[in-house]
């Protein structure tokens, strides 16, 4: 078992009980209730934005040269490899991940901090063309305090591509982790105080306060020092944060749900397929917003795809994400599990065929935990609400097309434009298609491969704004213009 940290949390630079009600974590493996974390309260929200205003302020963090923020950046990216596996075992009993997915996790967040160190390092202000008497150039500076709002399914991930963009910017962050998964995000805020501390800058420049999105969430949202917001999750509350982003006039970024297509041609190879759409899904136990989980095969292809795929899916191992045989861990959450299930009756209510899973796994080993078994379901028309709604779980819809006309026609039809799969030998197909789909981003031959240095957006119901790249930081700034007088002679004008 990982260490528990106590029941504090990080506000205005010191851990304390926050004010906010209890929140009980609990293990989705066996329901075991890990810790009780006491949630922030809207007064500690205010506590906190006012201290990371005046972190942000202080002259010790505002006149950083950005090397020297790079340098920050560095020395927590380390630290975060060095207790990877405390994080992953943490991350892995308050989520149900498996270990080796939490392990990477870990990982990718110390690689985000260290990109955007050598970003930082190389970044760039504008010496832009004149057209008078004068000097013109263009400089970024620190909006002051930014939002950080992330999901419960990659919480330490997810937390790093918005804290190190963000204090490489200059700002200082109000981070809240999920409800159901607060442990991590805590652990991440423990790593980036002792860096701060140890650097002699102040501790205030991240707070982590966990608790309800619609009181602690909204509040930070709703702040008036928070110039900023990053938000990762549903696109219902994408939503709502727009509305109140722009009432402020202040910029947001919103990463939110996908109902993402991934096609089989005719011409695929039918092995690297077979495994890059079981992967695609039901990796994470299908909680992903990048999920494979429309699938659309070739109708010549569709009937032996998708009984070898069937017979492979009822192979897959499910159990405990602390096993090392694992595949298909527990979901985060029983009432999680309750929401999926709903979603297969509704399948089979719209007349879809339940072709394997459909149900808890039986026996005393799954009995008290969040468990799902991985499910492929034929049978349902495009239109269908099991094939158009977010589901975020082990749920694959298989369907069939024809011709590539009615294949984009179809992938298209819908309000979500996350991701997108493309399994081809041909090249010509794949440039054609993956630029007719409507997806922020699209996987050839591949799938739920990431790096931070590309760039990652959603289209229509899937986002706003984009995350990562080597432009990253400047998302978490403001730009300024200055103008540069060459000439002796006053302003004719004034004469």
């Amino acid at each position: 078992m990982p260490r528990i940290p106590a029941d504090e949390i990080l506000i205005a630079g010191r851990w304390r009980r926050g004010r906010g009600v209890p929140i009980h974590t609990a293990d989705p493996a066996d329901g075991t209730v890990l810790t009780t974390v006491h949630a922030a309260s809207v007064e500690d929200v205010e506590e906190a934005a006012h201290a990371a205003a005046g972190a942000a302020a202080a002259p010790e963090w505002r006149d950083l040269l950005p090397h020297e923020r790079a340098r920050v950046l560095h020395r927590i990216g380390d630290a975060i490899e060095e207790h990877a596996e405390e994080l992953s075992a943490l991350q892995t009993a308050d989520t149900g991940k498996t270990l080796g997915e939490t392990r990477a996790l870990a990982l990718s967040a110390a690689g985000t901090f260290r990109y955007t160190a050598a970003a930082l390092e190389t970044a760039e202000d504008a010496l832009t063309p004149s057209r008078g008497p004068y000097l013109t150039m263009s400089v970024h500076e620190p909006i002051g305090v930014v939002g950080a709002i992330n999901p419960w399914n990659s919480p330490i991930a997810s937390d790093a591509q918005k804290v190190a963009p963000a204090l490489a910017g200059g700002n200082a962050v109000l981070l809240k982790p999920a409800e159901w998964t607060p442990l991590v995000s805590l652990a991440l805020g423990r790593i980036v105080h002792r860096v701060l501390a140890g650097a002699g800058l102040p501790t205030a420049l991240l707070a982590v306060l966990p608790g309800k999105g619609s009181i602690v969430g909204d509040a930070i949202v709703r702040h008036p020092l928070v110039g900023r917001i990053g938000f990762t999750g549903g696109t219902g509350t994408g939503r709502g944060i727009a509305h109140v982003a722009a009432d402020k006039l202040i910029p947001a970024s919103l990463e939110l749900g996908g109902k993402s297509p991934t096609i089989v041609r005719e011409d695929a190879d039918v092995e690297q397929a077979l495994s890059g759409v079981m992967y695609g899904i039901f990796s994470s136990s299908g909680q992903s917003c990048i999920a494979g989980s429309r699938l659309f095969v070739q109708a010549g292809l569709y009937d032996t795809f998708v009984g070898e795929l069937v017979d492979r899916v009822r192979k897959l191992r499910v159990g405990p994400g602390t096993s090392p045989d694992t595949q298909v861990a527990p979901l985060v959450h029983h009432r999680h599990r309750d929401a999926v299930a709903a979603y297969v009756d509704l399948a089979r209510e719209e007349g879809g065929r339940v072709l394997c899973g459909g149900a808890a796994p039986e026996g005393e080993a799954y009995a008290k935990g969040a468990y799902y078994l991985p499910t492929v379901i034929g049978g349902l028309p495009n239109t269908a609400r099991t094939c158009q709604e977010e589901i975020f779980g082990p749920v694959l819809v298989a369907l069939r097309y024809d011709d590539e006309d009615e294949l984009v026609a179809q992938a298209n039809d819908s309000d979500f434009g996350l991701a997108c799969g493309i399994w081809t030998r041909d090249a010509r197909a794949a440039w054609r298609l993956g630029r007719r789909i409507d997806a922020g981003t699209v996987w050839i031959n591949t799938y739920k491969q990431f790096s931070i240095s590309t760039p990652f957006a959603g289209m229509k119901d899937s986002g706003l704004g984009t995350e990562k790249g080597r432009e990253l930081i400047r998302a978490y700034q403001r730009q300024k213009s200055l103008y540069w007088s060459t000439d002796s002679t006053p302003l004719p004008w004034a004469n």
